[in-house]
């Protein structure tokens, strides 16, 4: 496993065409390794930018701290 911090917000396509947005919180355990806790968002979005913007107005995100895949 990798030791690379991800991005607090991950915005991904599912099958029906819709987004989903997941947020991510990165706590460190004694050995200060990450541990990733992942909680994704019941909403689906029309679009990954309504979906930015939902965690922006909701979470407070800013820009630089989405992921998509």
């Amino acid at each position: 496993m990798s030791r690379e911090i991800p991005k607090p917000f991950l915005i991904v396509k599912d099958e029906e065409g819709g987004y989903r947005l997941t947020i991510r919180e990165v706590r460190y355990n004694s050995q200060n390794y990450p541990l990733v806790t992942a909680t994704p968002v019941e909403e689906s979005f029309k679009s990954a930018t309504a979906a930015r913007s939902h965690a922006k107005e909701h979470f407070g995100a800013e820009a630089g701290q989405f992921a998509s895949k």
